[in-house]
């Protein structure tokens, strides 16, 4: 597609507009398709004034149409996408205001129940992520709300990566989590935080049979975990009740043995350590402090104080962690 490659920066409008007529009269040729799109997200990342643009002569609608009826994998992928980081430009609200509409989410659930390439399925779920982050309209809206929750905690439960599992599998389960992540915790919401919780006693598995060093794995499993406990003290006290701490200090004894000689084992070490302080801290202790007494991670975490593997920028929230640990721990010996 002649179109593809834009001029100079005075007649971006036109190119754009170009661009938008590439994708009508292309749609037998997916390829051209798909290089439109992404050269139309190149010219709007330079300027939100380009998407505003694009918006006002149809372009959104053009491609929020395309990602529905066209019948390539690949366009349709690559659409979603667009949309997506479109939304995700920062200062840029009416493409997202646009697109978040009930009838958005409503074809995104189902799209997420159709058969369809896990990168397809994925870049869904980032669109799905994208519309909910940091906007507080779309949780007033029950329908919108509920969409989101019932399709993608089954894909977060069943999805969740084996040995043998498959690269785009693994990347599309850490996906659903990161879009998890934002709808309890962007901005918070307590109600979804409450949902989430109840797939603790999994996630404590799952904790269990991280085999080292998986930070693929730990990251998204600790955030999700870290996010949803987050100022909620009804889901800090369910995790503790389920073993959460338990697993978390587990799990964190056996990578802090490695962390001195493996930096993938001390940047594992590091994201439970911020995990374990967020499940104590800002929560009244007394629910707590029995649990703490019993986890001997103190030492440990002053060791990874001197590995030479630590990021400079961790030490502050390993510091953070222990100090939450040694306050709770001197709190139930006061006590007793």
């Amino acid at each position: 597609c002649i179109y593809c490659k834009p001029t100079k920066p005075f007649s971006r409008k036109t190119d754009l507009r170009l661009l938008l007529e590439c994708l009508k009269y292309q749609m037998k040729w997916p390829g051209s398709q798909k290089q439109a799109l992404l050269t139309i997200i190149s010219i709007c990342k330079q300027n939100g004034q380009y998407v505003e643009f694009f918006r006002e002569i149809g372009g959104i609608s053009f491609i929020y149409n395309l990602s529905k009826s066209s019948t390539f994998s690949q366009v349709k992928e690559t659409a979603l996408f667009t949309l997506a980081s479109l939304a995700e430009l920062r200062g840029v609200y009416s493409c997202k205001q646009s697109l978040c509409r009930e009838e958005t989410f409503r074809d995104l659930a189902q799209h997420l129940e159709q058969k369809m390439p896990l990168t397809e399925k994925r870049v869904a779920v980032y669109m799905l992520s994208v519309l909910v982050a940091n906007n507080r309209k779309v949780y007033h809206k029950t329908y919108i709300q509920f969409q989101f929750m019932f399709f993608l905690m089954p894909l977060f439960r069943h999805s969740f990566p084996d040995p043998n599992t498959s690269y785009e599998q693994l990347q599309l389960w850490a996906t659903v989590s990161s879009a998890l992540c934002g709808s309890v915790n962007n901005p918070q919401n307590e109600e979804n935080q409450n949902t989430c919780m109840h797939v603790f006693p999994l996630v404590k598995t799952w904790l269990q049979e991280v085999a080292l060093p998986r930070a693929d794995l730990a990251q998204p499993i600790c955030s999700f975990i870290g996010m949803t406990v987050a100022n909620n003290s009804c889901a800090q006290q369910y995790f503790v009740s389920v073993g959460g701490l338990d697993s978390l200090s587990d799990t964190l004894t056996r990578v802090l043995s490695q962390s001195a000689h493996s930096a993938p084992a001390c940047k594992v070490a590091t994201v439970i350590t911020k995990t374990l302080s967020a499940c104590i801290s800002n929560n009244g202790k007394t629910h707590l402090v029995s649990s703490l007494s019993k986890l001997m991670v103190i030492p440990g975490l002053l060791c990874l104080l001197s590995s030479p593997n630590l990021d400079p920028q961790d030490q502050l929230a390993v510091v953070l962690t222990i100090g939450h640990l040694t306050d709770a721990c001197g709190e139930f010996v006061g006590n007793r």
